[in-house]
């Protein structure tokens, strides 16, 4: 396969870029700064067989030079693996507008101006598949992640909104929810710029804190909950044959899983039902090219 996947200097993006290159996949490695501030990661994933391309998912020239750069690199692609994000940690009401732009504009538009950089190839030829790594909080919230909450939130809408209207095109657009996983994402996450209204809120302030250094502690009680686990199933996602992948994946170890399984097969439940009353169950069904 000739696979696209944003984000990859660090975390989930560097992992799946290595276990798909060891699967023999062709991939074209995305990230910001390729021959700067992450030049290390970009040699180390090139020497691995990537090809490393520069790309900003908050830009559109970026986006649409790299998706490009990709193309031609690869001849063609056959799966966008959209990873890139960032995150962050306060009381809700102290990240101002400009920060929760800042998430969205990754989080989210990145998420548009790369589909939308791809898809007219895809529909082209017929075939291919968007896979979107969201998390455990795009289906339920916990506090002191506000923005990021929310971002994943709408990337599942979007996901969903695109799983309807591609399968007629022979594209399939699924998700990846993982739970919380030892990845350096938690070692940026940005935190409210509203350092007054932090103030305001006195001893409960330090609230987001103790709940990250609690979550820390899980964490590393639970040593089987490994990165990897993330790369090892967008692998096998891959290798499903088109029309048969499951739409949500949760991967978690930390008590999640079985839960979200129960809350996604609900909610397939009542998505066929709702498309079904409306007449337009057709639409979720993707179209498998014939020999």
């Amino acid at each position: 396969m000739k696979i696209l996947i944003t984000g990859t200097s660090t975390g989930f993006g560097k992992l799946i870029t290595e276990t798909l290159l060891e699967e023999g996949h062709q991939v074209a490695a995305t990230m910001r700064n390729s021959q700067n501030k992450n030049k290390a990661s970009a040699l180390a994933l090139t020497t691995a067989g990537a090809t490393v391309i520069d790309l900003d998912v908050a830009d559109d020239g970026s986006v649409a030079l790299g998706v490009q750069d990709a193309i031609d690199a690869l001849g063609g692609i056959d799966v966008v693996i959209n990873n890139a994000g960032v995150s962050m940690i306060g009381l809700q009401e102290t990240f101002t507008i400009d920060d929760w732009k800042k998430v969205f504009e990754i989080n989210v538009f990145g998420v548009q101006r790369v589909n939308r950089a791809v898809l007219p190839l895809l529909r082209e030829q017929g075939s291919g598949l968007l896979i979107h790594i969201s998390s455990v909080v795009g289906r339920v919230n916990l506090p002191f992640f506000g923005p990021y909450t929310a971002s994943k939130w709408a990337l599942e809408a979007l996901v969903e909104g695109y799983r309807a209207e591609l399968p007629g095109f022979g594209i399939e657009s699924i998700l990846v929810e993982p739970g919380g996983f030892p990845t350096e994402i938690f070692d940026k996450m940005s935190t409210p710029s509203d350092k007054k209204r932090v103030r305001d809120y006195g001893k409960f302030a330090n609230a987001p804190k103790k709940f990250f250094l609690k979550f820390a502690r899980s964490l590393k009680n639970t040593p089987e909950q490994k990165s990897q686990d993330v790369a090892d199933v967008v692998a096998q996602l891959i290798a499903i044959p088109a029309g048969q992948r499951p739409f949500r994946t949760v991967v978690d170890k930390m008590g999640m899983a079985e839960a979200l399984a129960h809350y996604n097969q609900s909610h397939e439940e009542l998505t066929a039902g709702l498309y079904k009353g409306f007449g337009i169950a057709d639409m979720l069904k993707v179209k498998v090219p014939t020999a």
